[in-house]
This record gives structure tokens, sequence and C-alpha cells, in this order.
């Protein structure tokens, strides 16, 4: 079901725009009630006067105006419908002042019955079939496993079928834990070569868009063959999206739990594998040895200031395996994704499809109130670079004033990307103006933004060597009442490891 936020009218409805272009490009339901002028004061410059109905259809599935206070309850349930059916997405709400004290007759009231749960569609056999005979053909698959998946909740048939057939996954960011990260088939560790030389890939629930390379040359090969996937929709919806930059050679229309189910009948009836001494296998593992290799020397340097794969390794032998990790950054989100794994699907967060920021902070303190509610004992732990706290850091106030026990980790480098140390800092205030010269991805040095969660009655640790941080973690993960933020200083000129190719923004490997 969607969740639902209530805003007031102008700015209250125009900051509220970005967390529903969010939440229509990441595919989450969504519902959001906003007040707007009184109807007899349009164009006269009521207060907080803006044109909410004609703004919000760019950001949202449906954006409507009720005609009157009688027809409320069947656009409510339109608009819970149309956010869970299909695609899933946002919807907009417009509720004019002057019907905050209108009375109707109670007998005129149009009253609807709840919106049923979505209808489950199943592709049609003669397609599942054919996708099950291009699999069965390919000297290179591969399986990649996108949050539709996760949201579809079809773990337990994906993680049949890539255990029945032998394939190789890669998960998205968000698509992490449908299949746990250290199961032998994944190959998140080969990404890049994965990508570009398999020769049939089948879309569990993702998209061909920017996180896949749009699915085309040099990232994938030029002949390869897509078999297609959607996620929990309609079939009008999902032609929409099958073929979307790459015309795949099966498109499987359905629900993504419903559909694997198919695939596995199939592939059980023809009994088939894929070989786990084939070439393909070869390389892949020969790929993931390497670059884990270089991972691990990274992670096992001892110089000061620390850097990204140091800190990520005590956090990743120190945190719980079940916890929920948001994670926000640039380098700290992108490192993040491969170095810290996920065992469980729909345990991570970060900025997903729109690649926003700033939602680092929001994600934690409604995962920490569905924990709180549903599953306690599960911790929820927050990992932002020092430019991404920036952007909504006073939600600690938040997080404090309802004692939520949140683990903040913020990776300071002092800066977008790369910062300067202190030294650097002051040597360059020799030269004029910060405001001149400062370059504008660096941000103050060494700010000690733990002190902002003292403030608020949580607990805060400056941390700059590694046996501080394992101090650090070991206390607040023990502490399951107190809020906690770990400030980490690393390396400003720490950065990924050296890629092979550069394609563009996150998700690199």
């Amino acid at each position: 079901r969607p969740g639902v936020c209530l805003v007031v009218s102008g700015p209250g409805f125009i900051h509220a725009l970005g967390g529903m272009a969010n939440a229509n490009l990441n595919c989450w339901p969504l519902l959001v009630i906003g007040g707007s002028s009184d109807r007899n004061q349009e164009t006269m410059g009521a207060f907080q006067e803006f044109p909410q109905v004609e703004a919000g259809r760019l950001y949202n599935k449906l954006t409507v105006r009720p005609s009157s206070l009688e027809v409320i309850p069947a656009v409510i349930e339109k608009a819970v419908r149309t956010s869970i059916y299909g695609r899933p997405g946002s919807c907009y709400i417009d509720i004019p002042g002057d019907f905050v004290n209108l009375q109707v007759d109670k007998s005129s009231v149009k009253y609807v019955e709840c919106c049923l749960p979505p209808p489950l569609s199943m592709a049609e056999q003669s397609t599942v079939s054919a996708a099950v005979s291009i699999v069965a053909q390919a000297e290179q698959p591969l399986l990649i496993i996108g949050k539709g998946a996760a949201y579809s909740r079809a773990e337990n048939n994906i993680r049949k079928l890539v255990d029945l057939c032998g394939l190789p996954f890669l998960p998205t960011p968000m698509g992490k834990g449908v299949v746990p990260d250290n199961h032998p088939n994944c190959v998140a560790a080969a990404r890049s070569t994965a990508l570009q030389h398999a020769d049939v890939i089948i879309l569990l629930g993702a998209r061909l868009n920017w996180i896949l390379h749009f699915g085309l040359p040099p990232r994938f090969r030029q002949d390869v063959k897509v078999v297609q996937a959607s996620r929990k929709t309609t079939i009008d919806i999902c032609a929409e999206e099958l073929g979307n930059n790459v015309r795949p050679a099966a498109s499987l229309l359905g629900d993504i739990n419903t559909v694997t189910k198919q695939l596995l009948e199939e592939f059980s009836k023809r009994q088939w594998k894929y070989p786990s001494s084939s070439q393909w296998w070869k390389k892949l593992k020969e790929k993931i040895m390497s670059n884990e290799e270089k991972s691990k020397g990274l992670e096992l340097q001892k110089s000061l200031p620390m850097n990204y794969y140091t800190v990520f390794r005590h956090i990743r032998e120190l945190i719980p395996r079940d916890c929920i990790l948001v994670s926000e950054g640039a380098n700290t989100m992108d490192i993040g994704r491969t170095a810290l794994p996920n065992y469980q699907p729909r345990q991570r967060l970060d900025a997903g499809t729109f690649g926003t920021m700033g939602v680092g902070l929001g994600f934690a303190i409604a995962a920490a109130m569905v924990a709180k509610d549903r599953t306690p004992e599960k911790r929820v732990i927050c990992i932002e670079g020092d430019s991404a706290f920036g952007f909504s850091g006073m939600e600690l106030e938040t997080i404090c004033r309802y004692n939520l026990p949140i683990l903040i980790i913020i990776v300071n480098n002092n800066g977008i990307y790369t910062g300067l140390d202190r030294d650097a800092w002051k040597e360059m205030l020799k030269f004029g103006d910060p405001a001149t010269c400062a370059p504008p991805v660096s941000l103050l040095p060494n700010s000690h933004y733990e002190q902002i969660m003292s403030a608020f009655g949580g607990k805060g640790y400056f941390v700059t060597r590694p046996e501080e941080l394992q101090d650090a973690l070991k206390a607040s993960v023990a502490d399951r009442h107190t809020p906690a933020l770990i400030n980490v200083m690393i390396d400003p000129r720490s950065d990924r490891k050296k890629q092979v190719c550069v394609w563009g923004p996150f998700f690199h490997k």
C-alpha cells in the first residue's frame, strides 16, 4: 500500500515535488495530499497561491482535484489504486482550502470500497518456453536482479532459479539481497566484465536505464540478447518499458514472482543447468579474484589518514549482518555498494534511479519507524558522505526527538569526491578570500559533525584512527537505545580503486 504525505499549499507543495519525483522514478507507491488556496480566490493573489494541479502532473502518475466533497472517497480510492496498480508510483490529490469548512448531506457522498491488491498476471507460456530456449543456448549468460524483484517479493523463487540453473547473477544496487551477496553465483565483483561479455542477459525487475548503461555498447555486446521480465505491472504499462533502448529477444509480461515460477517449471522440465566448468565461469571467477585482491590490498593499508576501503572493512566486520543499510554520497555510496554486502532483500536504500542526494536521513528515520513496530531487533545504519550529510543534517534532531537508535557513519573527506586537508586549506587562505579561492568541491576541513548529534542528546564520536573506529562501532552497535554518529576522517585524496573504464556517474566496477 502507498505511503501518505500531507503537505501545506504553495512552498509546502513545491518542497514535496522532489519526493514525488523520486518516488515516481523509483516506482514506489506514494500518495501526497496537499492543501491549496480557496477556489473563489484563484488568480487574485491568494495566500500561497500556486498552480499545484498543473505542476503536479509532471511528477505523478495521477494528479487530481476533487470537484466536490461528495467525490472525495472515490478520488482517494482511485489514487490508491493508481499508486499500486501497474508500475507503482506517486499520486497527488489537491484539496482547496474552502473544502475544509464545507458541509454536504451524508447521503450524497459517493462511498466506494477499498481497492483490492494488484492483480497478478502470468506471462504467455509460449514466450516463457522461448525465453528458456534462448537461455539454454547461451554461452555466456547473465541474470540481472533489480529492485522490482525485491518489490515483488520474488526472492524465494529467484534463489531457486539461480540454484537450479547455475546462472551467474548481478544485483542492481537496491536488488542486493534478493539472492545473498555471498552466494557463490554472485558476480558483483566482476560487474564490468559480466556486462561487457554476456551474450544473453535475463532482466528480472531491472530497467535498461543509466544504471545499466541503457544496454548499449560499449558497455554491452552489440549482439547481446535480452530476455526481459517486467516488475509487478499490467500489460499496457509493460508495453511502454519492454524494448526500451534494446529490443528484447523475449518479453515476459507479468508479475516477477509469478513469471519466475513459470521459468522454474520450464527449466525443471528440461533439466538444464549451466555448466560450472565453462570458460565463462572461469573468466568471471578470475576477474572476481583479481578485483577482490586489489580491494583487499587497499583495505589492509596502514597509512593515515585512512582510505575508504579500510573504513568499510571495519564497518563490515562490526555491524550486524541483518541491519538495514542506508547509503548516500558519491564515492561513499559507490564503494559501499560492493564493500558492504546484503544478505536479505529490501534491506538497502540509496540514491536510487533518480540519483537523489539528501534522502539518507529521511530514509533512515522511516526505516527505523518501521523496524520499531515490526522488527525491533533490527538496526538501521546510515552511511553518508560528508557532502550528502549536509543536505539534511538537521534531521538529527528528529532522530533524537523520537529516540530512534540509528547509527550514522559519516565518511568525511572534507569535500565532494575530494577535499583539502587542514594544512592545504590554511595555505589556500594565504591567496585571499575563500569565496574566490576555495575549490567549489571543497568543504571546511575536519568539521565536527558529531557535535551536532551530541547537542541533541545522542552520542557523537570523532574518529581518525582504525582503533578509534573499532571502539566507536562496538559501543554504538551495543547501545540499542541511543542514536549515535561516528564522524570518520579519511584522506581527502582517497578514491575508488583504479577503474578499467570510466563509464559515467555511480555504480562502476
